[in-house]
């Protein structure tokens, strides 16, 4: 159980990591692209699965023996840009309960190349149960964090994207290519991020629509790394406030893992979790974690979720989901790779006959990891907790904007959106 103490440095962390506040909209507009110059070769696929030919969202797209990656989006579409120095002729892909696969490079000639990856079929002689308990096999994940992550400070770089819907139009789209100092993953010194360069493009056509804006951006995206950020989740202080459950076992990386699924053991002045996690069988690190918060009490939740809105309005999270997986680094130690959160909402107001759903949807990829010349980000260059990305970043429509940089190819509907966004403000220009 938690002591006092803990429930409110746990408070804090909620707050700072699911806070949204309501405010007036502003409208802007930015297209798409993708550049190429002489230095890179731009790489366009689908992940699909070889045998039901249907797309693989969120598989993680790499060089072999390199640091650059980015993720598919969920349409299973990606795009990577790869520095000719490397010579690279293969891709690695990778996805839980699939095989890793190693495919060739294809030519894209203005249209995607297909790359198809085989599940992973488990076998009587693969699995190995071990006689510990599930709450056991979590402690030791735990206590073995030292082991399995990196105990020295590295640089990152990683693009984040965030989204908020009302029902089903977009309203706001905010990217960035991000700088990244990755604290000792045993070390309470906390990560920084620095937005490199960012683009945003937002959409208002009723004068009574809200804007739900998302605090923290990418470094409060780097909360949901449970193994860095422990104290909610993944530290021997809420194992108690937990009960798991073995429920099979599954291949990531070419590995076998533990899925161990959690639920709240009894009730806490603050929400907890459901989900799963999954331990690397051989060496007992949480490679993915995929969770959502307990909602039963709708009053508690929103006290966490929303930091300002407007009198007469009711704001209640009808769901959410989260998101983190891990990759082993150059040095063969395990870092945060991938990282999703979505949260949904309905906004009630008083004295009015309709209710308006959102969805806020906020996503960040490492794409580039290294070891090498680690530098504290300045403390005036950090992008900070309490600040908005969407007011902090320009609209703009270079075609070449992200240049170089690795990005997570939007889905089609972002894609659509952006288009309707700008086809809307070009319109209103005349």
């Amino acid at each position: 159980m938690l002591n006092a103490q803990n429930i409110d440095a746990m408070k804090n962390l909620f707050k700072k990591m699911l806070q949204l506040s309501i405010a007036a909209m502003l409208v802007a507009c930015f297209s798409f692209a993708y550049a190429q110059n002489g230095s890179y070769t731009t790489v366009y696929g689908v992940v699909k699965d070889v045998n039901t030919r249907q797309a693989v969202s969120f598989a993680s797209i790499s060089i072999p023996n390199g640091n650059i990656g980015t993720v598919t989006n969920t349409d299973g579409e990606f795009v990577m840009k790869v520095p000719k120095t490397l010579n690279a002729t293969e891709l690695e892909i990778s996805h839980i309960g699939y095989k890793n696969a190693k495919l060739k490079i294809q030519e894209s000639n203005g249209k995607p190349g297909y790359y198809f990856i085989e599940p992973h079929t488990l076998s009587l002689q693969e699995v190995v149960i071990r006689p510990e308990s599930p709450d056991m096999l979590v402690k030791m994940a735990i206590n073995d964090v030292a082991k399995n992550y990196s105990t020295s400070p590295s640089m990152m770089e990683g693009f984040y994207r965030e989204t908020i819907k009302q029902r089903r139009d977009y309203l706001s789209i905010s990217e960035a290519v991000v700088d990244i100092y990755k604290a000792s993953y045993t070390s309470y010194e906390n990560d920084r991020v620095r937005v490199e360069k960012g683009r945003k493009g937002s959409n208002i056509k009723k004068a009574d629509t809200l804007l739900v804006k998302l605090q923290g951006g990418p470094t409060v995206a780097l909360l949901l790394d449970v193994v860095k950020n422990p104290d909610y989740l993944f530290s021997a202080e809420t194992l108690r406030d937990y009960k798991y459950e073995l429920s099979g076992m599954v291949n990531i990386n070419n590995k076998l893992n533990y899925i161990i699924s959690f639920s709240p053991a009894f009730e806490q002045p603050y929400p907890l979790f459901y989900g799963k996690f999954y331990i690397n069988q051989e060496t007992l690190a949480l490679t993915m974690a995929e969770f959502s918060m307990d909602l039963s009490d709708k009053a508690k939740a929103e006290s966490f979720f929303i930091k300002k809105k407007p009198t007469g309005l009711s704001m209640t999270p009808t769901s959410t989901s989260y998101l983190v997986s891990y990759k082993t680094g150059p040095d063969g130690k395990y870092y945060v790779n991938y990282v999703r959160n979505e949260m949904k909402f309905k906004a009630d107001w008083k004295k009015r006959w309709f209710n308006s759903y959102y969805t806020v949807m906020a996503e960040m990829a490492i794409t580039d990891i290294s070891k090498a010349n680690v530098a504290k980000i300045p403390n005036d260059e950090t992008f900070k907790q309490n600040m908005v990305l969407n007011d902090r970043i320009q609209d703009l429509q270079d075609e070449n904007f992200w240049g170089s940089s690795n990005i997570i190819e939007p889905e089609q509907s972002i894609e659509n959106a952006i288009k309707k966004i700008a086809r809307y403000m070009e319109k209103n220009k005349n």
